[in-house]
């Protein structure tokens, strides 16, 4: 673990995955076909103390849809990528944009998808019930699923690490007298 929370120190950017990382992966189309998605309350509080305490966070993923569009919106994420079935040409871009380097990244997968990007950066973490190739590939696995508070898992493992987690909180707590 030591050897986990080491990479964690370092890194400055976390990219998630979104299907089956930040949602359990059920996508449900309606008869228009319009999608919609299930997202969990206490990964997005955690992507915004993420924020907060001076990480940036985005996404790529392989399909489109309006309702990750204003999730992320809503979360001020600030690396949207949409529509990526090759996420590498995506992460490299968002890299270049930070002006980071691949070791200051993780990426949180689920799917074989997810594996090119997963090799590349500085932790590789997958959710607990991730594909086992992708298992396998992974520094780090979340406690939780995808979509029921593996996001979460990530972001409180990053802010532990650098010491900024007690400092998240505390804004939450009450004050004693």
């Amino acid at each position: 673990m030591r050897e986990i929370l080491e990479k964690a120190a370092q890194i400055r950017l976390v990219l998630f995955d979104v299907d089956g990382v930040l949602t359990d992966g059920t996508l449900f189309v309606g008869d228009n076909g319009e999608e919609y998605k299930a997202f969990y309350a206490r990964d997005g509080l955690g992507m915004v103390m993420l924020q907060r305490s001076g990480i940036d966070v985005g996404i790529i993923t392989a399909r489109t849809s309006n309702v990750v569009k204003f999730r992320m919106e809503s979360l001020k994420i600030k690396y949207v990528r949409q529509g990526q079935i090759e996420k590498l040409p995506a992460f490299e871009q968002i890299c270049q944009e930070a002006g980071l380097a691949a070791e200051q990244v993780a990426y949180v997968g689920d799917d074989v998808i997810d594996l090119p990007v997963m090799q590349k950066v500085g932790l590789a973490i997958a959710v607990a019930d991730a594909h086992p190739l992708v298992l396998g590939q992974a520094h780090w696995v979340t406690e939780k699923n995808g979509g029921h508070g593996a996001a979460r898992d990530v972001c409180e493992l990053i802010m532990q690490a650098q010491k900024t987690w007690d400092a998240q909180v505390q804004q939450f707590m009450p004050v004693h007298h």
